[in-house]
C-alpha cells in the first residue's frame, strides 16, 4: 500500500512524498522530467517487504513547495532540498535510487554528501563532467538534447500544457506502457502546474548553446567538486534517444567505483519498462550495504 505524507523540510520548502514498507533499511527514490514521485510506485511495494521506501516530488512538482524564482531551481537548492530530506528521514539512507533529473540531484549530492547515502542507483542520467565535455564537443548529442532548448522558452509550460498536453506525450515514443491508466496519473501532475519542472532546464548552464556568450563554453567542474566516491550502480538503456552512450565515455575517471550495466533493449523509461530490473539492482545495492 502507498502512503502518502508531506515533508517539511528546516529551510521552509516542503515536498509530497509516497512511501511504502515500514521497516529495514532506508531507500529514497528520485524521478525525473516530465514524471513525479509516481512512476516508482511498482518498485516500491516490491521493495516494501525489506525496506522502508520514499519518493518525493520534488521541488516545482504536484504538492511540493514550487518557488517562482527560476534562481530558486539552481543545483545548489535541489541538492539542499535532498540533504535535507534524508537527515529529516534519518541519515543516511541505504540506498540512493534516481532518474533523469532526480539522478542530475544525486550524482551532485554523492559528491558533495557522501556522509548521507551508502549506495547510488542510477537510471539513465549523465553525469555532470560528462555531460558538459559531450555537449561542446559531440554534435549527435547537442542534437538529441536540442528539445532542452524549447524546454527554456518563456511560453514552455503554456505550450507543453496546450491540447492535452500534445506535446509531452511524444517524450514516452511508442511506449507500451503508457496504459490510459497512466496517462491520467501524468495528467493529474501535469496538471497541477509545469512552471516548476521546466525551470529546472531555465536554471541550468547545461544544456546547449545557443550563443557565445552561454555558461556552457566557460562553466568548469572541478574534480573535487563531481567526484562520486560512493559506490554507484548504473542502468543504461541503449535505446535512450535523448542521452547518448557518448554520456558514459570516461565516467570512471569520475565514479570510480562504478558497476556499469547496459540494458540493450531499455529506453530512457527504464523505470516503467522493467520495475523488477530496477528492483533487482536496488536489492542487491542494499544487501551490499549491509556489508
Amino acid at each position: 500500500m502507498i502512503r502518502h505524507f508531506d515533508l517539511h523540510l528546516p529551510h521552509g520548502v516542503h515536498l509530497a512524498c509516497r512511501a511504502a514498507g515500514t521497516q529495514g533499511p532506508r531507500v529514497l527514490l528520485l524521478h525525473g522530467f516530465p514524471e513525479a514521485a509516481f512512476v516508482w510506485d511498482d518498485v516500491m511495494l516490491a521493495l516494501a517487504p525489506q525496506a522502508r521506501c520514499v519518493a518525493p516530488n520534488l521541488r516545482g512538482y504536484a504538492g511540493s513547495s514550487a518557488p517562482a524564482d527560476v534562481a530558486a531551481y539552481r543545483p545548489r537548492h535541489l541538492v539542499a532540498d535532498v540533504a535535507a530530506a534524508i537527515e529529516a528521514l534519518g541519515a543516511p539512507v541505504d540506498v540512493l535510487v534516481a532518474h533523469d533529473w532526480g539522478g542530475a540531484v544525486a550524482w551532485n549530492l554523492a559528491a558533495q554528501r557522501p556522509d548521507l547515502l551508502k549506495r547510488l542507483v542510477m537510471i539513465n542520467s549523465p553525469h555532470p563532467a560528462t555531460f558538459l565535455h559531450a555537449l561542446r564537443h559531440d554534435a549527435a548529442q547537442q542534437a538529441a538534447s536540442a528539445y532542452m532548448t524549447f524546454l527554456c522558452r518563456p511560453d514552455a509550460e503554456v505550450l507543453l500544457a496546450e491540447d492535452d498536453f500534445r506535446r509531452l506525450w511524444p517524450f514516452f515514443g511508442d511506449a507500451a506502457w503508457l496504459t490510459p491508466a497512466v496517462r491520467d496519473q501524468y495528467r493529474a501532475a501535469w496538471s497541477r502546474g509545469l512552471t516548476g519542472p521546466v525551470n529546472y532546464y531555465r536554471a541550468s548552464p547545461l544544456r546547449p548553446a545557443t550563443g557565445p556568450g552561454d555558461l556552457l563554453h566557460t562553466l568548469e567542474l572541478p574534480d573535487a567538486s563531481v567526484t562520486v566516491r560512493v559506490p554507484t550502480t548504473l542502468l543504461w538503456g541503449a535505446q535512450d534517444k535523448a542521452l547518448l552512450p557518448v554520456l558514459l565515455q570516461g565516467l570512471e575517471r569520475w565514479v570510480p567505483q562504478l558497476d556499469l550495466r547496459h540494458v540493450p533493449e531499455a529506453t530512457h523509461w527504464m523505470v516503467h519498462e522493467q520495475p523488477q530490473r530496477v528492483v533487482a539492482a536496488v536489492q542487491a545495492a542494499l544487501q551490499a550495504a549491509r556489508v
